[in-house]
């Protein structure tokens, strides 16, 4: 057992060492911790000998309220509908539509790539929900859900911090060499796909469903006992919301910033003025969205387990899960706000919709670049020869 919640120790750890600074620690394994990450389930014995969870009043209330049977469920049957078909319509357009795989556009698959395979497993989550809060798939279904969950909406972080980053880079280094960054940017993608599978492995070791006996409901990942390991897990949940989240969005605050100050410090002609304008507004936009998405969910992940820690109650669990919902809006606005922003990325998903191939799209570009436009007659006439077409 002591052996078995060092390894669980020891992962939970790995993304602390690779995002933390050296000051935060973990405690002694072989002390017990009264901590959770979800509601606490206190264990009764039952009269055939066995063991069951109950829980306090207010955890109660919030599992049968319609906190988590309504309102959840509705704001995930929205982000599915909307995030599923824009997120695999821009990973068809960057795979299949888009030749030059530049840094921006390697980050940005991968960025729809983890918000794809985030909102892939919310009709399960929906269903949940939808019953009670009663989990019907099995523990090994529920592990699956809850790792995905987690692992892809903080993949989703790094990949938009990579995104400013890489930005920034462009802005002030515009004359880079664009093979070498693309495959440093590829070499950047894979190490984060590497991090965060290995960093989602201690939620794949421990229990995740329990038995309510005074709800009659099976729960997934919502309530844990205190006796459980899942306790031990105080530093691996804080890794995530410091390492994982506060760093990058420091990063990311800081290089947007950076590009508004440099984009207000080049503008002198009108034209350019107006398009660095409109990107600065876009950059606003995309910072706040970014903030307002993630940061109130990690904040009370902070302070929820702060009050775990000194009061073993675990009330701001249902203030949590609530941010936590809103913030999976964000996988269903990345597409509008990072990729269909792009006249190009339109006119690939307008050409996909046409069934235009490559091939076609280019010869009626050569086409329409040999044709001269009369303002007189409003009419474009071919330079190869002297017959006239209307469009």
């Amino acid at each position: 057992m002591a052996g078995q919640r060092w390894r669980l120790l020891g992962l939970g750890l790995l993304l602390g060492f690779c995002f933390l600074p050296q000051h935060i620690t973990g405690q002694n394994a072989s002390v017990p911790n009264k901590r959770g990450r979800g509601f606490i389930g206190h264990r009764v014995e039952t009269a055939n000998g066995s063991s069951e969870l109950t829980i306090d009043d207010f955890a109660t209330k919030v599992l049968s309220g319609g906190l988590t049977t309504a309102f959840l469920p509705a704001v995930y049957i929205i982000v599915f509908v909307v995030g599923l078909p824009s997120n695999t319509i821009a990973l068809w357009v960057f795979f299949f539509r888009t030749k030059k795989k530049h840094p921006a556009i390697i980050y940005m698959a991968n960025l729809a790539l983890a918000d794809l395979m985030f909102v892939i497993w919310f009709p399960l989550k929906i269903s949940y929900h939808l019953k009670g809060n009663n989990w019907i798939y099995g523990e090994a279904l529920c592990k699956v859900l809850v790792g995905f969950f987690y692992g892809n909406m903080y993949c989703s972080i790094l990949f938009m911090t990579c995104l400013s980053v890489q930005r920034y880079w462009v802005i002030v280094n515009p004359m880079s060499h664009t093979k070498k960054n693309s495959k440093i940017a590829l070499t950047i993608s894979i190490i984060i796909w590497v991090v965060i599978m290995l960093g989602t492995v201690p939620l794949y070791l421990i229990d995740q469903t329990h038995y309510i006996s005074n709800l009659d409901i099976t729960t997934c990942h919502d309530v844990l006992p205190l006796e459980t390991m899942a306790f031990d897990l105080f530093h691996y949940f804080l890794s995530l919301a410091i390492g994982v989240f506060f760093i990058p969005a420091v990063l990311t605050a800081l290089a947007y910033t950076l590009m508004i100050k440099t984009l207000n410090a080049s503008i002198t002609a009108e034209n350019i003025g107006k398009k660095r304008k409109r990107a600065i507004r876009l950059i606003i936009v995309v910072l706040v969205m970014y903030l307002l998405c993630f940061a109130p969910s990690n904040l009370l992940l902070v302070i929820h387990y702060a009050s775990i820690k000194n009061s073993y109650t675990g009330n701001l669990y249902a203030f949590y899960i609530t941010a936590l919902c809103l913030s999976s809006a964000n996988s269903c606005i990345d597409p509008f706000v990072y990729f269909f922003v792009s006249k190009d990325f339109r006119d690939h998903v307008k050409n996909t919709f046409l069934c235009r191939s490559e091939r076609t799209v280019k010869r009626m570009k050569v086409s329409f670049s040999s044709m001269k436009y009369s303002r007189k007659t409003n009419t474009y006439t071919s330079t190869s020869d002297t017959q006239t077409s209307n469009c």
